[in-house]
């Protein structure tokens, strides 16, 4: 399964269980760490942890079977990293996201448009 296919299915697993501010970066050129970073950020500690458990169940389910190489973070204290290797997920409470600051950090990285993998809701 091609890489930017199971981004998708992130972006697609963090919109259904309403991840608010997804973003994903292409960083290839960036780093050696991964080929995409895909951000999100949750409304409260609990989202957050349901937030990275369905990541980790949708990648699983739809993904050939695959697993994250580690998870890392503290689900109580607002934040989760699941890395696939070529891909890292970073799932923040909204206040952690805005501490770290992520997006800004990688802002070099080229934005990958996601729109067609959001949901639109009126």
């Amino acid at each position: 399964m091609d890489t930017i296919n199971i981004v998708e299915t992130i972006v697609k697993a963090l919109d259904a269980k309403r991840a608010e501010d997804i973003n994903v970066l292409h960083v290839t050129d960036l780093t050696i760490l991964a080929d995409y970073f895909v951000i999100a950020d949750g409304t409260s500690v609990t989202q957050t942890k349901a937030l990275a458990d369905e990541v980790e169940y949708q990648v699983s389910v739809n993904c050939e079977g695959r697993k994250p190489n580690s998870v890392q973070g503290e689900p109580n204290g607002g934040w989760v990293i699941l890395d696939y290797g070529d891909i890292v997920v970073h799932v923040f409470y909204k206040e952690q996201r805005d501490f770290y600051n992520l997006d800004k950090l990688w802002a070099d990285g080229e934005s990958v448009d996601i729109s067609s993998w959001i949901i639109k809701e009126n």
